[in-house]
């Protein structure tokens, strides 16, 4: 959507990821692999499981594109994802991915009346201004994905038969109700 010089876009979910253990070198479950710590994590598009393999999902890809376009064609952005530490990532994962250097300012803003809009549009702030926000989200993300990878494709060894999930948030959850 675009006039009044100004282009809209949206993104949903996390159009980017971090790449899986594929993306550099690692294929199948291997003690020998283990601990999984890549030295510099890769974004890629989101990613769909296709039987033993993953493919970047079709939706994400079109999305990307739009996006693409549309910071092609500006100056600058204006930032008005969720406003909080997973909104910063999610823009963020964008932006470094598809290689923006534009600069972006932030529209901060927690109700969606007209109003609201308006009195942020206001007071956008420098997007250095959430710098901090986006490396706490980001080390959220990347250690979400060290522990919950490498903890999988050692309890899934271990056990000698299938695989098994373990992650930061589902595990305490899991065991929250074992114990009822």
């Amino acid at each position: 959507m675009h006039g009044n010089g100004y282009m809209v876009t949206w993104a949903f979910g996390h159009l980017i990821t971090l790449a899986m253990p594929e993306a550099y070198g690692f294929t199948g479950f291997s003690r020998e692999h283990l601990p999984i710590i890549p030295p510099t994590f890769k974004l890629v598009p989101r990613q769909v499981r296709e039987g033993k393999e993953y493919k970047a999902d079709a939706g994400a890809l079109r999305q990307l594109k739009i996006i693409r376009h549309v910071f092609d064609s500006c100056d600058s952005i204006i930032v008005s994802t969720d406003a909080g530490r997973e909104g910063e990532l999610i823009f963020r994962y964008i932006y470094t991915y598809l290689n923006c250097t534009k600069p972006f300012k932030r529209l901060w803003i927690s109700s969606l009346t007209d109003k609201a809009i308006k009195e942020g549009l206001q007071k956008l702030k420098p997007g250095s201004d959430y710098d901090s926000l986006y490396h706490a989200a980001k080390a959220r993300s990347e250690a979400d994905w060290e522990v919950g990878l490498n903890s999988s494709q050692a309890l899934s060894i271990a056990a000698g038969r299938g695989v098994f999930s373990l992650g930061r948030v589902q595990t305490p959850t899991l065991a929250m109700i074992c114990k009822r």
